[in-house]
């Protein structure tokens, strides 16, 4: 994992980075996920007690949020849209699906808003379409 984001450090972000990113996140690997992540890194969570849904900050809250996210949700996946890269700015459009423990199922497009610094996620703000049945 480590040689996959060296690759990219001081780098502008590509897209074969972005889907790099795309397939730890689909492996549900806490770890192999916060790879690509810096020590400083924060994370805007799509939902959560907050404007802003959710924030975590720092690899290592981070890697708990995930873990512990799949533990609830052990099927979660991301089948990306599309992807635009800009410099060290990248946005990318997917679809997340899932079927939690609770019985609640996933099935939103969402996008993420993201940040690099040395090829490394300094941010990450995601959102998602909430189906509803009005």
């Amino acid at each position: 994992m480590q040689d996959s984001v060296a690759r990219y450090q001081g780098k502008d972000v590509t897209i074969e980075h972005m889907e790099a990113i795309m397939a730890a996140f689909n492996s549900r690997n806490a770890d192999r996920i916060v790879s690509y992540f810096a020590e400083d890194c924060t994370f805007y969570m799509a939902s959560g007690p907050e404007v802003a849904g959710r924030t975590v900050h720092g690899k290592d809250k981070l890697r708990k949020v995930l873990a512990d996210r799949f533990v609830l949700i052990p099927d979660m996946r991301w089948d990306p849209k599309y992807d635009h890269v800009y410099g060290n700015h990248a946005v990318s459009v997917w679809t997340v699906k899932g079927n939690a423990k609770d019985g609640t199922v996933l099935d939103y497009q969402g996008c993420d808003l993201w940040e690099f610094r040395d090829g490394l996620v300094l941010n990450k703000d995601t959102y998602w379409k909430i189906v509803r049945p009005d």
